[in-house]
Formats: C-alpha cells, structure tokens, sequence
C-alpha cells in the first residue's frame, strides 16, 4: 500500500514545477464541457481516492506511475492511496467492490471484467471522448471491451500487456532457423528442434490471465472461436479440434511443469534457462537490461521478440491482456476520479510513463504511437502495435456478462490444457468447453 499527500511531494526532490500539465491543441475539437480548461473536473472537497491497480512486472512501471499520482496531489491536494494487487486478485477483490457497494474508488483490471458489473460503474464517456477527440481516437478493441452498448463507456482503456514470442537467438540458430517461422507449419517444426537439441519452449496452460491468452491465438489462427457474431456458442467445431490436435503436438516438445505455469513462471523458466522460447510481455528482455543477476544480464543480446505465427485462417490472431480504469459508482468522489484519470492519460505524465514501463504497455490512443519508447530500441518495436492489432478475448461475440464470466472462467485455456495434455482427447476437451460456455452464453 502507499498513501500520498501534498506535503510528501512538496517535500520531495522531484519539484512541483514538473507538474504543469498544458494540454495543447486537442481540445479545440471537444464539447462545450471540455472547453478551454480541457475538460477539467473539479475534485469535491476533502476528496481522497484509493486506486487498485495490479503489480508491476517491471520496475518502471510502477516507479513512473507513482511519480505522477504525487504530481496530481501536488496540484490538486487530493490524497491517493494506491494498493498493488496480482492479476489474478484483482479480479475477485474488483467483484467483491462491486457487489458490497464499497471499497476502492477506482480499480485497474484486465480484459472484459468491466463487463461483468457495468451498472455498477460510473459513466465515464465525457472524458473517453475528449481523450479519443484529443489523441486520435481509441483502437477498435478498446470500443469492444468498453462500449458494450456502442454509446455509453463503463470504463477508461489503460492500454495492454502485449505478449510476442520472446526467443534466444542463439538457440534457434543452433536449431537450424535464421529467422523466427511466419506460420503454424513453420513454428511446429522450430519448436521440435528446440526440444531435440535440449532447449525447449514453454507456454503458461494454467490459469494465467495473461500469459494463458496464447490459447485465445491458438485457437482463432485455426479458425476456431468460442462464439460466433451472434453469440452463439461454437467453440466444439472442426476448427477447434484441429487446434486442440495443434496443441498436443505442441505440448509434447514443452518443457515439464507448463500445465500449473502461471503469470510469472514463463519468465522465471526463460531467464533461469529452462526454456527458450515463450509468449511474454517485454518484461524478460526489460530484466535482462536491469537485473542485478550478471546471468539475466548476460542474456540480453541473445533475446529476441517475434509476432504470432500465422496459422490457416491466414491472417493474424492477436490476444493481448487489455487493461481498463473503473471508476466504481459508489465512490464519494467521482470528479475527483474521473480528474484523477484524465491527469493520468494526458501526454505529459501517460508519455513518461510508457516510457519509463520499457515498452511493457501498449497504448489504446493513436497520438502514442509517436512515443519514442517504440523506436529508442528496435527490440522494442514488435510491441508497439498491440492493442491496435488485438482482438478482444469474446470474440467473435459481443461483449457481456457472458464474455466476461467465460474469460473469468479460463474455459479456453482449459480446453487447450486437457488436449494438449491428454487427460481428454481434443473433441471431449472441445465438447466439454461447449457446455461450459453455454451456461454464460443462455439464451
């Protein structure tokens, strides 16, 4: 937990007059509402937030943001407290807020989880609309997982965790390939390599929320979906059976242990060296610039970071972990929060922030394409691109309390660890993934 004053800041050596936040041309194209002072919202008085956001899985990340909360209490005298939660608490402590009508002001979750309470979330569409007006607009996956009614926004986009293919060079040269393989054909036949030469590759199939997301891509890149247009539950399909076929081949090149790999088990088995391949954040390449450990560091030129293998559909199956700002509707202080927000986004604290993150964020607003962070270091570049390419995880349906609950219920993931692994064959594991889904999706 921390807690920030005025006072910290004022006393800090950061300096007050970094905080000045000019916002500059954009809001010439906005509402009345958002006039000359941009879209100002005046925090009530003797306001006080609590943010619940998730850990860091880089320094920067947390270092940048925290730096700018002080700002905004510098400027304000709003006191934020920030609590730092797993992914995978996150969620359960968000619905817990939202069902008990208390608890924190503003919560920073992951994928559709907005989707599952939006009448308890406040309408944050004004500030959604100056901030798209202000900064190119907001990506495609971002209306999806945030305007489930095409008008109203339950949540502001935060961006996402990309996840490539994270890769030591070395070791797939040493594999016989001089490039990363463009499709499912090609990368089945590098990952055989990798586990005879006794380097193999290794893919979360626990409930990860994000880094289980590889089975969202698995399944859509064989023209597999949980759902169709309609909502209609079609996940037991040839195309998802050929998949699940996929997958048990890919598995049995796997390194032992991937069946309860969680969020950050991947990382830890790519730097410890037990494997060489995986999907993953920037996050492993971020620890091989700043680690204290001389054999991470040693690592960082042998990394490398390549997109999704197209499968038979023939174009790109991205799922990336998108992550939302909910403002809860039962908060004393929705000015304040929504202030809060708008402070967070603008180009002079989000810029520094994704900076400092290393490229760990995607961003959801066009205008940030331009950061530097994208093009400072080529490696960086692959990740640029995340939200902009993503599709949300319901796909191809409309967003929901459906959706959302079948996310929660890691119900693809599963389906791909039982095929993968055995324990069922891939039309039992794509049979039982059906009926499973079909209890969110009644009609």
């Amino acid at each position: 937990m921390t807690k920030l004053n005025r006072r910290d800041f004022l006393e800090s050596s950061a300096g007050v007059a970094a905080a000045s936040t000019t916002l500059g041309m954009g809001a010439m194209a906005v509402s009345p509402a958002a006039h000359a002072q941009n879209l100002s919202f005046k925090p009530e008085k003797g306001a006080k937030l609590r943010v619940l956001r998730w850990s860091r899985f880089v320094q920067g990340d947390i270092d940048a943001y925290m730096a700018n909360v002080k700002k905004f209490t510098a400027l304000t005298g709003v006191e934020v407290r920030v609590d730092n939660e797993g992914w995978e608490d996150v969620r359960p402590k968000a619905a817990v807020a939202a069902n008990t009508g208390a608890g924190p002001d503003i919560i920073l979750s992951t994928n559709d989880d907005a989707n599952l309470y939006p009448e308890k979330l406040l309408d944050v569409t004004d500030l959604c609309e100056y901030l798209g007006k202000k900064y190119g607009g907001f990506y495609p996956s971002c209306h999806a997982y945030l305007r489930p009614d095409g008008k109203k926004w339950i949540g502001v986009p935060l961006g996402a965790a990309g996840a490539m293919m994270v890769y030591r060079q070395s070791h797939l040269k040493a594999a016989g390939f001089d490039s990363f393989p463009k499709d499912t054909d090609g990368f089945l036949k590098l990952l055989k390599a990798l586990k005879e030469k006794g380097t193999p590759a290794g893919f979360a199939l626990g409930n990860a929320t994000g880094d289980g997301l590889w089975c969202n891509w698995l399944i859509w890149a064989f023209g597999g979906k949980l759902v169709d247009a309609n909502n209609n539950v079609v996940i037991n399909s040839p195309e998802t059976i050929k998949a699940l076929e996929y997958a048990k081949e890919m598995y049995a090149t796997f390194a032992p242990g991937t069946l309860s790999w969680l969020d950050p088990n991947n990382n830890k088995a790519f730097l410890d060296g037990q494997v060489s391949l995986t999907n993953n954040g920037i996050s492993i390449y971020y620890a091989t610039k700043t680690s204290t450990d001389e054999k991470v560091r040693a690592l960082n030129a042998d990394v490398h970071h390549a997109a999704y293998p197209i499968g038979p559909v023939g174009t790109p199956t991205e799922s990336h972990l998108f992550f939302n700002q909910m403002v809860m509707k039962y908060t004393k202080y929705p000015n304040a929060a929504k202030e809060f927000l708008r402070f967070m986004m603008e180009k002079e604290q989000f810029d520094p922030w994704l900076t400092a993150a290393g490229g760990y964020i995607a961003h959801p607003l066009d205008a940030y394409a331009k950061t530097a962070i994208w093009t400072s270091d080529p490696k960086h570049t692959a990740y640029r691109d995340c939200v902009k390419n993503m599709r949300p995880a319901g796909y191809a349906g409309k967003l929901g309390y459906a959706s959302a609950g079948s996310g929660a219920d890691f119900i693809v993931v599963n389906m791909v660890a039982e095929a993968a692994s055995g324990s069922k064959t891939p039309k039992e594991a794509a049979e039982r993934a059906q009926k499973r889904a079909e209890r969110y999706y009644k009609v």
